[in-house]
């Protein structure tokens, strides 16, 4: 078997290889030709896009490539106040509520569809969903672009009424994860100036700041040159083009514009460590960053940098399945565990970040155990059978985007177009990004990501940040290094992937007649009663092209249960996915589902249960036998639940130390006046949780076929569903 694999593999590469000469890795990557991208005289970039999803509408950006990082020392919160005063009053929308007010009159709301965001690189403005029947709108919303590009008035009063909005929105940050990630940034960033801008600011320039010093910021670094406008929607481009032209021409360019500073993170040699304690922090965690610099805008527009980003992708999913399979086996010593490679710290810094979340006071176990992971994967790559798998999953969801790239919603275009002007990401053609990747993924070979593995998990620039509460005995920097370099010195071997070849479901099923048909011309469907009492209502829908979904519905829940039973039947949902099908437990049923793109699952809720799932067309009799499965061949799998419990009971061993937590407790205690039924999630609710009551409920609700009401949804011919749906 597994000679013969290797020759396929072979066969493989070998004629994909002359399809993979096609490409000269180093060529610079073709636009897609789909988005009208130009500058106008005065440096300011548009990007524009005819996109039918949703129909009708329209979205409105700019992206300003400023953001906190640019601020001097007594304008730290600066950038942040400024995207709040562009809803204060511009030349052509003026005082407070201005714009909002203008496009609320054509349901155009504030918060849902008019939003803004600061961030340490950049400040993005937005209006989306904008209805494209009235152009008078469309010029609007065009003219409230151009307003916050160069028109903000910045009124005395304006600005003093918002100091105190933005002072309480600081109060508000002043939480466990905002104090730890004060004593974590300067390390990790190596005190740069990154550190020391966390956007929101300093509460003292916020309260007292001259007037002038804002608007010098606004003048400053508020120019065409640094801006983008990014247009999609549903109406006719070389229209939207001329109006970008005729408008956004008008603003002048500044004269000896100031440059763009570019912060850098300066590397280091040593291993810098940190650990942050905070009395609100629930659990613990153990993070290693290794930093490199990110690839220029050069080395991204390259045929090669695709083809790395596909390795790193197989690299990262793969890892992350072996790591997922043995925390469900309960042979993990840690609660969770993530490593990724090229993981975007900063503008300019990518990096290698493993993050473990170790069982109670076990910080130096836990780390000990997912860096040997990690090590494993670096030394010796992948088994034939992971990286089968892994390519298949790929392209499984290559293809569902590819046949649903007409659903594409404006948004996911936008993001492309600001990731291509800020970062200077590429921004393909769907039809050629796949045919690329289609055409390499058989060349990537287990080399390939043994190097780049390595490429990212190197000597030096390391950083070991350790957070958690007070009350915890936690990891020292010296610890820490020495269980790396134990790790790193120590023999390990291979990883072996128990290859499955069984198949879901391995018997006939005597099934039941469909014995009565009803149309239901309201919803264009059909409702099946079969004879065992169950009800389908099938309706084809092509509106997702690669889709099936199947949802149902009894009456009941745990709302049947007394309170002995209730804490069991609350978790039912929580644990029964990591108990598998069948004779099939959780990591072999994904083995076999690899490449599938099917699931289904069972749910009990407070007055009903349901058994649902999705899928593609292809592969729809799979998912008829899952839903089978759930009814008639559930699975209790004692180790899996002792594991799982023990990782809630880590993961909320110091809950009550987040007063956030404690507050809503008691609200949702005090709105149901203190009933019994009520049980926050707590050590003591998951106590009187246990297997035996888990299986009861489910075996008790999710049986009874005869009561459930099925709906089947899809790009699917009833010719297709009848039978299946009877067997």
């Amino acid at each position: 078997m597994v000679k013969r694999f290797f020759i396929v593999c072979m066969l493989f590469v070998l004629a994909s290889t002359r399809l993979f000469a096609q490409y000269d890795m180093a060529a610079p990557l073709p636009q897609d030709s789909n988005v009208r991208v130009g500058k106008l005289p005065n440096g300011m970039t548009y990007y524009i896009r005819h996109n039918k999803e949703p129909m009708g509408r329209a979205s409105f950006y700019i992206i300003q490539n400023v953001g906190a990082i640019l601020e001097e020392d007594n304008q730290n919160g600066l950038a942040h106040f400024l995207e709040h005063m562009a809803f204060n009053g511009t030349k052509h929308f003026p005082g407070r509520k201005g714009i909002t007010n203008m496009l609320e009159k054509y349901g155009v709301q504030f918060g849902r569809n008019v939003n803004a965001y600061t961030a340490q690189d950049e400040t993005v403005y937005l209006i989306n969903d904008v209805p494209t029947i009235n152009p008078g709108l469309l010029d609007t919303c065009l003219l409230v672009l151009h307003d916050w590009s160069h028109y903000l008035t910045l009124v005395d009063e304006e600005i003093d009424g918002e100091r105190g909005v933005i002072s309480e929105e600081w109060r508000t940050r002043r939480n466990a994860d905002s104090r730890v990630r004060a004593k974590t940034m300067p390390v990790l960033l190596n005190n740069s100036k990154y550190a020391r801008r966390d956007v929101i600011g300093d509460l003292n320039v916020i309260k007292n700041f001259d007037y002038q010093t804002l608007r010098d910021y606004y003048h400053k670094w508020y120019r065409p040159d640094l801006q983008a406008i990014a247009i999609a929607g549903d109406f006719d481009v070389d229209e939207m083009e001329r109006k970008v032209k005729d408008l956004f021409s008008q603003i002048p360019a500044v004269e000896n514009p100031a440059p763009r500073e570019v912060c850098v993170v300066e590397p280091h040699d040593d291993v810098k460590f940190v650990c942050a304690t905070d009395n609100e922090l629930t659990k613990s965690s153990v993070a290693v960053f290794i930093k490199k610099p990110a690839l220029t805008r050069e080395q991204k527009n390259t045929h090669q940098y695709l083809k790395d980003g596909l390795v790193m992708m197989l690299y990262n999913t793969m890892l992350e399945q072996r790591i997922k399979e043995s925390v469900q086996a309960g042979t993990a010593d840690y609660i969770e565990g993530k490593i990724m490679l090229g993981a975007k710290i900063v503008r300019g810094v990518d990096a290698f970040v493993l993050n473990v979340t170790p069982k109670l006071n076990e910080e130096a176990k836990g780390l000990e155990a997912l860096w040997r992971e990690s090590e494993r994967a670096r030394r010796y790559g992948f088994t034939p059978t992971e990286l089968e798998r892994g390519k298949g999953n790929t392209m499984m969801f290559l293809d569902f985007f590819k046949q649903q790239q007409e659903k594409t919603p404006s948004e996911s275009y936008i993001r492309e177009m600001q990731q291509h002007f800020l970062n200077g990401e590429p921004m393909l053609n769907m039809d050629y990004q796949y045919n690329f990747i289609k055409t390499i993924i058989e060349t990537v070979t287990n080399e390939d990501l043994i190097e780049i593995a390595n490429r990212y998990i190197t000597p030096g620039n390391m950083v070991i940040a350790v957070q958690g509460p007070e009350s915890d005995n936690h990891i020292t920097q010296e610890e820490a290094v020495a269980v790396i370099e134990k790790v790193n010195n120590s023999e390990i071997e291979p990883y072996v992937d128990e290859v499955v070849d069984v198949p879901l479901l391995d018997e006939e099923l005597e099934g039941s007649k469909i014995v009565k048909t009803k149309k239901l011309p309201q919803f264009d469907a059909e409702e099946w009663t079969l004879e065992n009492g169950v009800k389908v209502v099938f309706r084809k829908a092509d509106y997702q092209k690669d889709e099936v979904s199947v949802t149902s519905y009894s009456k009941g829940g745990t709302s049947l249960y007394d309170l002995d039973k209730l804490p069991s039947a609350k978790m039912v949902n929580s644990f029964v996915k990591y108990f598998g099908l069948g004779n099939h437990d959780a990591n072999t049923l994904a083995k076999i589902l690899s490449g599938k793109r099917t699931s289904a699952a069972a749910s009990v809720g407070e007055f009903s249960e349901s058994v649902s799932g999705s899928t593609s067309p292809e592969h729809f009799e799979t998912l008829m036998q899952l839903i089978y499965m759930r009814f008639e061949k559930p699975r209790f799998d004692k180790v899996a639940f002792d594991a799982a419990m023990e990782r809630n009971r880590s993961a909320i061993a110091n809950i009550d130390n987040n007063p956030k937590n404690a507050m809503m407790d008691s609200i949702q205690l005090n709105l149901n006046n203190y009933h019994p039924r009520v049980m926050p999630y707590s050590l003591t609710f998951l106590d009187k949780v246990n297997f035996e009551d888990i299986e009861a409920v489910y075996r008790d609700r999710i049986k009874d076929i005869s009561d459930f009401t099925f709906f089947i949804v899809g790009n699917i011919d009833a010719d297709t569903v009848k039978p299946l749906v009877e067997k």
